[in-house]
Parts: C-alpha cells; structure tokens; sequence
C-alpha cells in the first residue's frame, strides 16, 4: 500500500514513523519543507510539491493543524489524486469543517472519502496503540484494515462519514476535563503538603485509576511539559465542541467545558499553548 502522509507535524511524523516501521512504502509533504526532510533519515520519501506527493498514493492522509489547513491543502492536492484513492482524514478539525472536507470532495467522485480520527496522542502514534474512530464507506473502511492495524491496536466503525469527527469531539472533551481535574487535585495537593508520587500511589489499581491521569500527574510531578498533546490543540477541540453542540441545536449546557475554554486563554496567553496539557497545572499554582 503507498501512503501519502499530508502534514509532518508531532502526529503526522509519528504516524510516519510507525508506518515505515511496518514496511509501507510512505511519501511524505508539509507546508514547511524541513520538517518533511527531516523523516527521509527513516526512509520516507519528502516531497515539495504536493501534486507529485499525491498523485500514486493509493491512500492520502491528512494530519493537520485544524480545518482551514485541511480545506486549504486539499483544495490543491484534489485534483491530482487518482481514481480510486483514499482520502483518509484523521486531523481533529470538527464538525462543521469536516462537512466541508465531505462537500470538497465530491468533486472528485471517483475517490473515497473517509473520515477517521485518531484517539491517542504522539506515544501511541509511535507505538502503533492509536485507537481510530472510523466513519465512511464500510467497504473501504474495511479495505484500509492492513494500514489501520499499523496504527492502531483498535478501530471502531461509527458509520456514515463524519460521525468519527462527532464522537472525536465528545472523547476529547472527555480527556479535557480529565487533564483540568488532575492539575487541579494535583495543586490542592501541592498545597496541602501532599507528595504526588504519593498520590499516584494511592491511585494505583483504584475505582479512580486512569492511565491518562497517571501519565500527566508524572509529568506535573517531574514538572516536565514537553508535549505529547500541546494545550493549544487540546483548546482548541474544547472550543470546537462547544461550537459543534451550539450550531447543533440540542440546547444542551456544558458548563465545565465553557470554564475550561475561558480558564486556559490565561496559560495560552503566557505563552504555555505549545507545553503538554498539563501545563495548565503551573497556571494554578502561580503566585496570583
């Protein structure tokens, strides 16, 4: 299978790189040269010109920032795929943007559109524990199981395109609210003279116990923020959930991720948003 890899940023390069690791033959763009270069060291092929990176690919893949960057380079990569191809798009872009990516590519309606973001961050990219919420055509879907199981130790199929991106949303608000509890138990710890390590021991093999709490709670101890999911990408799927549920009409309150949104333009601000998540612990326990 030759794969198209559309984006060498954290997850993009990650995703990559397990790929070659399983012998597919991966090409490789991005809008900023270097960063595609960088993975020839591991036997991707980069290119420059993104016509030339698509146009073989039996499946091309999107691992973008957020929508705009996904419309934008698709709007020129389109009309050089193939008949036949994939267009698998896992970025995290939302709703409403991923409806456009549906509507942009039924002007070619000789290739299939899959909507298939990824749940897990740059550690089980790497390891290939991604697990891959796909939506789309059942027999592509089905067909693009041997680059999925590179991936990932799991997919689930949600059906029709775009409900990947709509339970995306739900899971990573989810991990939102996760990330903001543990920062926040973590500094009432601090406060109480209460040793994290100790925590995490306490939460080991417990009804509380969650392997995300426990990784980032390590990192807050360690106070070692290099980025497995950035708070600026974890912002803004907070902020595309409360878009998604508002032009949905279901009138529903979400009043812990309306906090969330205002609560880490503060971090975002001081310049944390390119830190891991769990940044925001250092924004609690700043003097004020």
């Amino acid at each position: 299978m030759n794969v198209c890899v559309l984006g060498a940023g954290a997850m993009g390069s990650a995703m990559t790189a397990r790929m070659l690791e399983r012998s597919l033959d991966v090409r490789i763009w991005d809008r900023t040269w270097e960063r595609a270069d960088v993975l020839s060291a591991n036997g991707a092929r980069p290119f420059r010109d993104i016509a030339a990176a698509v146009e073989d690919a039996d499946v091309v893949i999107t691992m973008l920032a957020d929508g705009a960057a996904v419309l934008s380079t698709m709007d020129r990569a389109l009309r050089s795929l193939r008949g036949g191809a994939v267009w698998l798009q896992m970025s995290t872009i939302g709703v409403e943007a991923t409806a456009e990516a549906i509507a942009l590519a039924q002007r070619r309606p000789d290739v299939v559109f899959v909507d298939a973001p990824v749940s897990g961050s740059t550690g089980p990219a790497r390891a290939g524990t991604l697990t891959i919420l796909a939506s789309g055509p059942k027999p592509s879907v089905d067909a693009l199981q041997p680059l999925f199981a590179a991936l990932g130790h799991r997919t689930v199929w949600l059906g029709d395109a775009g409900a990947g991106s709509r339970m995306k949303l739900v899971l990573n608000s989810w991990l939102a609210m996760l990330v903001e509890g543990t920062a926040e138990f973590a500094a009432l710890a601090t406060a109480l003279d209460v040793k994290l390590e100790r925590v995490a021991e306490c939460l080991q093999g417990g009804p509380l116990d969650a392997s995300l709490v426990r990784s980032k709670l390590a990192k807050i101890a360690a106070r070692t923020f290099d980025s497995e999911f950035s708070l600026a990408n974890a912002a803004k799927d907070v902020r595309l959930a409360l878009q998604a549920e508002a032009s949905s009409g279901g009138g529903v309150s979400l009043p812990m991720l309306e906090a969330l949104d205002r609560e880490w333009r503060g971090p975002l601000a001081s310049g944390l948003g390119n830190q891991d998540v769990s940044v925001v612990y250092q924004a609690l326990v700043a003097p004020r």
